[in-house]
């Protein structure tokens, strides 16, 4: 899933930066609010982690703007500002959680994960196909009981189709979604990614669950009549 994280304060966006990434997100920054407006329409996202107080353009006038748009990314307003009032503007402009700074990390990367499966009308932090169980919460999976050894970003593949399990994902969304640019460039980065994690998937003799449709993308979902 893609994140991006509009912050004037260069190590404060930094930190956030790498542990999004760390957790398997693809992140784009942003330094004020101009060059956050850029982004949201250069890319789809799914999260926006949005300061209020920016140069440029600030926080509030960013979030009105996305909406005015009809920009469905989720907002999580990140700022210094704890007043009822700034809480009740952002939240009536379209905003969709609220954190005040100082914060814990691992909080906000709860807060973020929550807010992708809401955008996939998921409340269980667990997705389930079959045998296979995924916790998002945990960022571990499971088949037929077995724990999968997965890198970061075979899990954040794995993840992202599952919530759009039994939908045929185009590979251009995937690497839309999953990849940094430079990632993205390396033509073959997103197969190889499917190749390992299909063989992770298939251990043992396991029914096939990600199957590829060429020329249109990839698809999990549990083979007709083997439910």
């Amino acid at each position: 899933m893609r994140i991006l994280v509009v912050e004037d304060f260069a190590p404060m966006r930094g930190t956030l930066e790498r542990a999004l990434r760390g957790a398997g997100f693809a992140v784009d920054g942003a330094s004020d609010g101009e060059e956050a407006l850029y982004h949201l329409k250069e890319a789809v996202h799914d999260v926006v982690i949005l300061d209020l107080m920016l140069p440029q353009v600030d926080g509030l006038t960013v979030l009105r703007r996305m909406r005015a748009a009809a920009n469905p990314a989720h907002v999580l307003v990140l700022t210094a500002r704890d007043a009822v009032d700034d809480r009740v503007a952002a939240l009536d402009l379209g905003a969709d959680d609220y954190l005040v700074k100082p914060f814990a990390l691992a909080e906000l990367l709860a807060r973020v994960r929550a807010l992708v499966r809401r955008a996939y009308a998921r409340k269980d932090p667990v997705l389930r196909i079959a045998d296979l169980e995924i916790d998002t919460a945990g960022r571990t999976a499971r088949r037929g009981g077995q724990a999968l050894d997965l890198t970061a970003r075979e899990f954040a593949l794995l993840e992202y189709l599952a919530l759009r399990t039994g939908e045929v994902v185009p590979r251009g969304d995937l690497l839309e979604r999953l990849y940094q640019l430079e990632d993205a460039a390396t033509s073959n980065v997103l197969e190889v990614h499917v190749s390992n994690l299909r063989r992770k998937l298939e251990e043992q003799g396991a029914v096939r669950l990600l199957h590829t449709r060429r020329g249109e993308g990839y698809l999990l979902a549990v083979p007709a009549g083997s439910a």
